[in-house]
Order: structure tokens, then sequence, then C-alpha cells
């Protein structure tokens, strides 16, 4: 089968973990805000790859804000994980993506275990788990399911958990996304690449490593005991902006021998030296048809990258290059860029 057919596939089997999916939206993380801002390198950030924007000047950027669902409803303040692409414009009409999300692990490892995930992952009906069988699971070491949440009625959580109790390699990804809550504000959040990269420093060492995305505010999520808001994410943003910029630190974690490189659902030592790469300051969430370019008709791309950062070996990443392409087409937004190794 060929890599076109094994996209469409992917992109078809999110979809279907959300009856309510709307035609002509990304499969996943369909609601989202586009933002403008500006990246910034540190001085050591040219010391560890020699990428254009970790030399030091200025780089353009365009930000899109997501929640994780595929649904087109609203439900900002349901736990649920949070994404942010960011697209780094650079000179020449040139551009890098990177795109990261809100758990720090990723569920599975290759592309049939993630068709086999998304299977468990449909929507039933969910209920309150009774007291005695939240206590039950707690002396099994078990985490007890979540509350649903007013309003929310059907849910794919029951079948993650399901998954993960098959599977020992998701169960970081899926008990995090379980308990993950709601941010109060997008840029309150830190984010996470999942996926290693290797890139070349001035010297050129070549280095496996990891980046994420740390809010300088604090990450800081909402009261899980008063009722979820429906409609507060874009609103909150918005607001903030016009008083004040936000600002994020990108952090690269570099690998050690032993780490495992072609895993997303592998944890890293905490110990791992972590290196402050720059810091993007967001200024600006656009209006009208501007906001409809960045927020909505925007194509994003993992695989694209630039001189200095190489992909791994991780089957997720490569096969998402083809799948963000057939999302892009089948949703009509913008072309989707080719990376170009």
């Amino acid at each position: 089968m060929d890599d076109s057919s094994v996209a469409k596939r992917l992109v078809k089997a999110v979809i279907a973990d959300f009856p309510d999916h709307a035609e002509g939206t990304r499969p996943i993380h369909t609601i989202g805000i586009g933002v403008k801002g500006t990246f910034v390198a540190s001085e050591v950030a040219r010391s560890y790859c020699i990428a254009e924007h970790f030399q030091g000047q200025p780089v353009d950027v365009t930000v899109r804000f997501s929640n994780g669902s595929g649904s087109p409803a609203r439900h900002d303040g349901w736990s649920d994980v949070r994404g942010m692409a960011t697209r780094f414009h650079l000179k020449k009409g040139q551009s890098t993506d990177l795109i990261a999300m809100t758990l720090g692990e990723f569920f599975v490892r290759t592309v049939d275990e993630f068709f086999e995930f998304t299977k468990d992952a449909q929507q039933t009906i969910v209920a309150r788990e009774k007291p005695w069988r939240k206590f039950l699971d707690m002396l099994q070491l078990k985490p007890p399911m979540p509350d649903p949440p007013p309003g929310k009625t059907k849910s794919g959580d029951a079948g993650t958990l399901v998954y993960a109790n098959r599977h020992r390699f998701s169960q970081l990804g899926v008990f995090q996304a379980a308990s993950i809550g709601a941010p109060v504000s997008y840029v309150r959040a830190s984010y996470h690449a999942v996926h290693t990269f290797f890139v070349t420093g001035a010297d050129g060492v070549r280095r496996p490593v990891r980046f994420s995305w740390q809010p300088v505010a604090g990450v800081l999520t909402t009261d899980p005991k008063l009722p979820p808001v429906d409609n507060y994410l874009k609103e909150e943003l918005a607001e903030r902006l016009k008083k004040w910029p936000a600002r994020m630190m990108l952090m690269m974690t570099i690998g050690e021998a032993g780490d495992v490189l072609d895993d997303p659902t592998q944890h890293w030592p905490a110990r791992r030296v972590r290196v402050v790469m720059g810091t993007l300051t967001l200024t600006e969430v656009p209006e009208g048809d501007e906001q409809v370019a960045l927020g909505e008709r925007i194509s994003f791309n993992p695989m694209l990258l630039t001189d200095g950062i190489e992909p791994s070996g991780d089957p997720i990443l490569r096969a998402r290059k083809d799948a963000y392409e057939a999302s892009s087409e089948m949703r009509k937004g913008a072309p989707c860029p080719f990376s170009r190794s």
C-alpha cells in the first residue's frame, strides 16, 4: 500500500472518532486561533544548532493554538489536550514548523498501533463512576475514571484506557491525557513536540534533541471543582495580548547514550541537559480574513524542517508528514509544505 493511501486512512481513522466532525475542518485540533509574534534565539542557541532561526535575529512567527478534539463544538473548560503549531518565517520565503501539544509523550509507536488505538477510542456513552469503583481502582493502583463534565454524554476516554491496559507503552500518555485539565489560557500551558530530532551545531556536532515550549507566566489550569466554561480561550488570549505581550521559552532537551530516539511514547530522564533556545513573544490576535488565513487555512507539517535540523527515524513522525498533507487536501486548506529532506 502506498504512502498516500496510508495517509488518507490515518486521517479518516481520526475523523471516525468524532461523529459530529464537520466536513472541511481539521480532523483533530479543529477549534483553534491564529496568533502573530516574533522569536529571538538565545545567545547560546547558535552554538547548538546552525538553523537560521537560531542565529539571534528576530524571526516573524505564526502560531495556531488549539483544543485537541475533532469536534466543532467548543468546550474550552473540558479536560483536553491542547496544541501549539508554530511556523518560523525564514528568509527568501522559506519556513520551518514545530508542532507541539500539552502531552509529554504520545500514545503509540507505529502506524499499525495508531489504527488499533483509534478503533478503541470510538466514543461511547459516559457516566460517573460509582464511588466504590473509584476506591477499588485506587486499591489496584489504577487511576480512577474522571467524572465527565456537565453536558458531556459521549467520550473516547473509556476506550483509550482499555487500550492502555493492554499496551504498557501507551499508559503514560493515556493517563496524562485523562487528567490533564483545562488551561486558564493557551499561553499558561507547556507544549511538547514529543518526537526526537537531530540538530547540528556550529562545531559540526550532531545531537539528538526534543523541543518544548514553556510559558514565562507559568502553567495554570482551571479549578476542577468549578463548573467548566465552554467558551473563553480565544477571547482570553485576544484580551491578554491587547494589554501586554505573552512570552514562551523554547527549551531543547539533549539526549544521551541509551535514550530511545525513535519512540514518542518513551520518556527521557529529567536529569538530561536542557538549553534555552530562545523566546517567543506573542503580540497580536488578527481578526477577519487574516484570522481565517492564520488560524484556519494555514497548513503546518512537522517534517517541514530547515538546514541544521533533521528528523529521527520515528515512524509516527515520518507518517505525520503525509497525513498532514492529506488532511490539508481533504479540507481544502492552504497547500501543505513539503519536507526538504
